[in-house]
């Protein structure tokens, strides 16, 4: 993985971009569809991986970027939506005692505390289930509401009806006016193992694990399904109040329990670092006599105006953490291993397990990540190896037991073996990705809703619904299909749900792009590293896509001249090279290339300029912008014949800085370049107009 000190701009804006898809996808699978398909260790590294990229690139933060989401946005559902009156917010993660010892001491610099004052923390275990707020009026349930993206959740109301647990009426003194207390809903693992029983009896759906299927059970639109689950809830926290019973977190909690809600019984406080620990290690010592899965300890500062004045960072309060418990092990036979071809082109090596019980459940497919973690473990059909279950979810292998047992290594493919297309990894990546792109059936449909999407060819009324309709009764094969839609019209009139109205807005709205801007068809094809910024760079030096591709072409073939041409382009490095050159060495590509110019005609890329104060100058922008992507504001920059740069020299002419500004501004005022702000930049913008 390449470091961040050794990216352009460029590669860690698309790599941003990536990030903030994948981690996006997975938050949709495990919050929205109750079916990850990776491990909390991978999502962890996902989210690592993008912090640190932000950290050097904090001119690169996304409006989209996974740093600041939380959950994942409530999609189309039979659930109606709800407001929350406070954010549900997520927390932060520590695996090692040096984290939480870590969290303890910024707590106390925050505060301006001596490193001597004590600071009480609560401690309880991490129930792994769904989050839910109950909120109550007069003591009377009025509303339950899941997390969703913090902001907005799904109405599960008559749903937690029928969980025991949560009480129609609060009983007991003192009960304020209106409280939402928010906690965890639940299956017991002896509930779970049950289910999943009765599931295979009925050939349903079988659930991955407890938090699963409570989640399943409590997002139904009949709340009778929900009525037939044992679902358990038990509170851990709570949101908008008319008041707080208490002044520590202790008070708060425990007068909850006195209303009849329930709460952990393993939840403490903690008056010093290592009773923290301690607690810590106890509750991982009783972890698999528990009759409900956990995933680690919460710690939290027990005051609640210490509370208060900590505050929150994007999406977590700094007044708590999550400890997580390292993953639970077992030993099983590596029975096959297949190749699976994710929409990106990615191949991804799973190993199919002998059967094996992990931490209360049976698991038989094991991540085998890619070709180097192959290598590295040394893993044939066959071998007797140790698997741990790294957040309870796909588990990983960590020892090979019968690594030097004579057989012959396993031959990972260097074709795809879904489309037959090269399988390569770029330099300096481990990753083996199929060159096939859009011609891939693993990746086809993805490609194609990239193709229609807004900041490529922007088509409207072709929707993932609408795509996934027409590929899979054969009428969308390749982007060049769109366009040949308008010979289809009485058949999609056939379809149900398509009125003549509909079906027209379509064609005209697809016969709108047959003089598509080049930039954005180069981006739309889906070419790895070509994002839609790149795409305009190379299309302001080539002007077209012909003298592009001939020049992409010369470059893999060697031509020293034609690469030097490619990066001498600004923000155009050697990945953006390789990439197009693997996309033009595949027969598969040209032709898809050639087939969608037979549809299209792309006018020549010029990009019409307007008479600025800004012309000829180069322009860096710097910091958080708040009225606009950095995508846009470039595009500003050009259209007022302007350069828009990404770092900041003795070239510089103008820096546009917004809050965060950091080392570019300090660099700009070294060297006595002119600062604005960013209206100051909309002022040079409407002058132009």
């Amino acid at each position: 993985m390449t470091k961040p000190s050794d990216m352009s701009e460029a590669d860690a804006a698309n790599e941003l971009m990536r990030l903030a898809r994948q981690i996006a996808h997975h938050n949709r699978l495990y919050h929205a569809e109750d079916d990850p398909e990776i491990t909390d260790q991978e999502y962890d590294a996902l989210v690592r991986r993008n912090a640190e990229l932000e950290e050097a690139f904090p001119h690169l933060i996304r409006h989209d970027s996974p740093s600041v989401a939380v959950g994942h946005e409530v999609a189309a559902s039979p659930l109606s939506k709800v407001q929350h009156a406070v954010r549900m917010m997520s927390l932060d993660n520590a695996f090692a005692d040096e984290e939480v010892a870590e969290f303890v001491a910024r707590v106390k610099r925050f505060l301006s505390l001596g490193e001597d004052e004590p600071v009480a923390f609560t401690a309880e275990d991490k129930i792994d289930g769904l989050s839910c707020s109950l909120r109550y009026e007069h003591g009377k349930l009025v509303m339950a509401a899941t997390r969703g993206d913090g902001q907005t959740g799904e109405n599960v109301t008559p749903n937690v009806q029928h969980i025991a647990d949560i009480p129609q009426q609060l009983s007991g003194k003192d009960v304020p006016e209106m409280f939402e207390i928010r906690g965890e809903v639940y299956m017991e693992k002896q509930s779970f193992a049950a289910l999943n029983a009765a599931q295979a009896d009925a050939g349903g759906k079988l659930f991955a694990n407890p938090r699963n299927a409570a989640a399943g059970s409590l997002r139904q639109k009949d709340a009778s399904v929900t009525l037939q689950r044992p679902l358990r809830f038990w509170a851990h926290g709570w949101g908008a109040a008319s008041a707080v019973p208490g002044k520590t977190q202790v008070e708060v909690i425990r007068a909850i329990e006195s209303w009849g809600v329930p709460v952990s019984p393993l939840f403490a406080r903690c008056e010093t670092l290592e009773e923290m620990l301690q607690h810590y290690r106890s509750i991982g010592d009783a972890r698999d006599g528990l009759g409900y899965e956990i995933d680690g300890v919460v710690y939290k500062v027990d005051r609640l105006d210490w509370q208060q004045r900590l505050g929150f960072v994007a999406k977590a309060p700094r007044w708590a953490i999550a400890r997580k418990f390292p993953a639970e092990r077992a030993e099983t036979t590596l029975e096959a291993i297949d190749i699976q071809v994710g929409r990106t082109g990615k191949l991804t090596p799973v190993g199919r397990l002998a059967p094996v019980l992990v931490g209360g459940v049976t698991v038989t497919n094991v991540t085998l990540h890619n070709r180097d973690e192959i290598a590295r473990l040394g893993v044939r059909p066959g071998d007797r190896v140790v698997i741990q279950r790294a957040g309870d979810v796909i588990p990983q292998v960590v020892e090979n037991l019968t690594r030097d047992a004579e057989r012959e290594p396993f031959a990972f493919p260097d074709h795809c073996p879904e489309c037959g297309s090269e399988a390569v990894a770029e330099e300096g990546e481990v990753d083996v990705r199929c060159t096939g792109g859009l011609i891939c059936p693993a990746q086809r449909t993805e490609r194609l809703k990239h193709f229609v999407s807004r900041a490529a060819l922007d088509i409207d009324g072709l929707g993932e619904k609408t795509i996934d309709q027409f590929f899979a009764l054969g009428w969308l094969e390749s982007p060049a299909d769109i366009f040949r839609l308008k010979d289809r019209r009485e058949d999609i009139l056939a379809l149900d749900g398509w009125k003549e109205t509909s079906v027209d807005k379509l064609l005209a709205s697809i016969e709108a792009r047959r003089s598509p801007d080049a930039a954005r068809l180069l981006f739309g094809l889906g070419i790895r590293h070509v994002g839609a910024v790149t795409a305009r760079d190379l299309l302001k030096h080539f002007h077209g896509l012909p003298m592009l591709r001939e020049t992409a072409e010369r470059a893999h073939g060697g031509d020293d001249g034609a690469a030097a041409e490619l990066t001498a382009i600004d923000g155009i490095g050697s990945a953006v090279v390789e990439a197009l050159g693997d996309f033009f060495h595949e027969d598969h590509n040209v032709a898809v290339w050639e087939d969608i110019l037979g549809e299209v005609t792309p006018p020549r890329y010029e990009i019409e300029t307007l008479a600025s104060r800004v012309a000829g100058k180069t322009v860096v922008f710097t910091g958080k912008l708040e009225t606009m992507s950095r995508d846009e504001a470039k595009a500003q920059a050009e259209r007022l014949g302007a350069k828009a740069s990404g770092s900041v020299s003795a070239k510089t002419d103008l820096l546009v800085a917004g809050p965060g500004a950091g080392s570019k501004l300090k660099k700009a005022a070294e060297l006595g370049i002119e600062v604005i702000d960013e209206a100051g930049w909309a002022q040079i913008v409407e002058e132009a107009g």
